[in-house]
């Protein structure tokens, strides 16, 4: 996602540059520029919020049902070990969310390529209290993990998780700031542009 944000950032920028054609041939071009630009951008944020707000449901997706028993609220992520063709191992890190005292959340994996899922707890945003190793050779077969008590399965692999899970963090706090650039360009192209139409529409 980091990669599409700054592409449109560049596009929107892009687009300010050619504020200053006013007339001629290349006043054409840039206003075509310009609307393209911006409903490009509309549409990504659009494609964007909508599939964050939807269920992450996948056809012949393994779900697991992870429920807190614990008394006090955890955040929760979930690394998937997957091999490609060439049998290269890859994780794939997941922020579950923050879930409650004896609350659930239910999540689906793709596990076609995946044979073990790990589980990493968060009490406060650096503190990990738990985390367990889950293989995922019956992947017919949905999961339900409860989480009853602080352990730590693995301390060697869950310094590899947590690793992965700040990297996962920058990723994230990188595309938020992306974001918000993106934002601020749409709106002020989006005002330029209003006032370039409304000038040349007749009273």
């Amino acid at each position: 996602m980091f990669t599409i944000f700054f592409l449109l950032f560049v596009a929107l920028a892009a687009s300010l540059f050619l504020v200053p054609f006013k007339t001629g041939r290349r006043a054409f071009w840039a206003k075509t520029f310009r609307v393209f630009v911006v409903i490009l951008s509309i549409g990504a944020f659009t494609y964007f919020f909508i599939t964050k707000s939807l269920s992450q449901f996948r056809k012949d997706a393994l779900s697991i049902q992870l429920i807190n028993k614990l008394p006090l609220p955890l955040d929760f992520y979930f690394i998937q070990l997957e091999t490609d063709e060439s049998k290269n191992l890859t994780y794939e890190t997941r922020h579950v969310g923050n879930i409650r005292s004896n609350h659930y959340r239910l999540e689906y994996l793709d596990v076609q390529h995946s044979d073990e899922v790990w589980i990493a707890g968060f009490l406060g945003k650096k503190n990990m209290v738990y985390f367990s190793q889950h293989s995922l050779v019956s992947k017919n077969e949905d999961r339900k993990i409860e989480v009853n008590n602080y352990l730590n399965q693995s301390a060697k692999l869950s310094e590899v998780a947590k690793i992965q899970i700040e990297e996962l963090k920058a990723e994230n706090r990188s595309t938020a700031i992306w974001i918000v650039l993106d934002f601020l360009l749409l709106f002020l192209n989006l005002y330029l542009l209003f006032n370039l139409i409304s000038r040349k529409t007749p009273n």
